[in-house]
Order: structure tokens, then C-alpha cells, then sequence
């Protein structure tokens, strides 16, 4: 006995195929926002670390010893007295 293939029987499996089609389709695309949120994340608390070491940056500029180190690193001055040292070696 042969069972003909009746048309709600091919039209059930296409809708079957085409949900599973969509449902594999929406779980590769949460994968990958996941993905981005994970990699923002990231970038998120590079940035903030950042941040913090450029403010600390900000805070130690407005010292006097900044403004000296600054003065003898950039500018070759000397205090009254001391010998300045070259490094060749750059």
C-alpha cells in the first residue's frame, strides 16, 4: 500500500522547515550581539581605566614637583649646584 503524499502534509513540513530555519537564524543573531555587548564591555572598562590614569595626569600637572620634573626632563634645567648628566646612549 502506497500513501499519497497529501498537500497539508507538504505544507505542515515546509512550515516546519521555516520555523526551524528562523529560530537557528534568531540564536546566531542573539550570539553575535552578545558577542558585541561582551566586546563594549570590554572597551567600555580600557576606557574608563584610561580615564582615571589621565585625570590622575591632570591632578599630579598642577603640582610644583610636576612642573619641575617636566622642566629638568623637556628643558635640560638644573637646580642651582647640581651637574647635569647627558645620556648618550639614545
Amino acid at each position: 500500500m502506497k500513501k499519497k503524499i497529501k498537500g497539508k502534509n507538504i505544507i505542515f513540513a515546509f512550515l516546519l522547515c521555516y520555523v526551524c530555519y528562523i529560530f537557528i537564524n534568531q540564536q546566531i543573531t542573539m550570539h553575535k550581539i552578545k558577542d558585541d555587548i561582551a566586546n563594549k564591555k570590554i572597551e567600555e572598562q580600557n576606557l574608563k581605566e584610561k580615564n582615571k590614569k589621565l585625570q590622575d595626569e591632570v591632578k599630579m600637572s598642577k603640582t610644583d614637583m610636576y612642573i619641575e620634573k617636566l622642566a629638568r626632563e623637556r628643558l635640560g634645567l638644573t637646580k642651582q649646584g647640581e651637574t647635569p648628566v647627558i645620556d648618550t646612549k639614545n
